[in-house]
């Protein structure tokens, strides 16, 4: 495999125009430790993609977490599904109540493989791989307090202020505030979190990430 082009962090009109003339046919992240320091072995880590089932989600992560030796249980996710991992940890606080939580924001790699439609004319199979930059979110949640002064931290809610039910969650309008102090959160793109995590982002941070392009043809 030979690569035929040079790696850019933008996508200018001509690299526009060509990938018009691909499909993508493989996506893959880059595996990376999560960001939570002394997690107990075999943490249970749920994964959320953008196609999965809510239900299916939450009916294995309440499952586990309902258990005596489960102390803490990870939800994160990626691009498109950034907003489906708050809803899954929203539903969790809101039926095991008194969890506490932190939350925290990075970017994750995609690796896309897209091939040309077109065929070439010496019968060669063309390529574009793309490393894609998407904003990422990791969202502790455990049983046994935290440490409240962890960037992210959230402490345990009222149980009252939200209701879940089959098909979404609905919010009541409570009199008073919740009780307890929550750390502000620092995030690199944009409105990345729900109402319930309300955040400022840096000028400087704002935007979808970055992409680079290596363009590459095998036999």
């Amino acid at each position: 495999m030979a690569a035929k082009g040079v790696e850019s962090t933008t996508m200018t009109p001509v690299a526009q125009s060509r990938m018009e003339n691909f499909r993508k046919v493989k996506t893959s992240e880059q595996d990376s430790p999560l960001p939570f320091p002394d997690l107990p072995p075999g943490v249970v880590e749920m994964k959320v993609k953008e196609g999965s089932k809510i239900r299916n989600l939450m009916g294995f992560a309440m499952a586990r977490m309902e258990l005596k030796g489960t102390r803490q249980i990870v939800f994160s996710g990626c691009g498109r599904a950034v907003t489906k991992t708050i809803t899954c940890v929203e539903i969790m606080k809101r039926k095991l109540g008194g969890l506490h939580q932190v939350t925290k924001v990075h970017y994750k790699t995609l690796l896309e493989v897209w091939e040309n439609k077109d065929p070439q004319p010496d019968g060669q199979v063309e390529n574009l791989t793309v490393h894609k930059n998407v904003p990422s979110i990791c969202i502790l949640l455990s049983k046994d307090p935290l440490d409240p002064n962890e960037m992210g931290y959230q402490p345990p809610e009222s149980r009252d202020g939200l209701w879940a039910e089959e098909g979404g969650i609905e919010e009541d309008r409570l009199s008073s505030p919740p009780q307890g102090v929550k750390r502000p959160l620092t995030l690199p793109h944009g409105e990345l979190a729900n109402k319930k995590m309300q955040v400022q982002v840096p000028e400087s941070q704002r935007g979808l990430g970055t992409m680079d392009y290596m363009l590459d043809s095998h036999h």
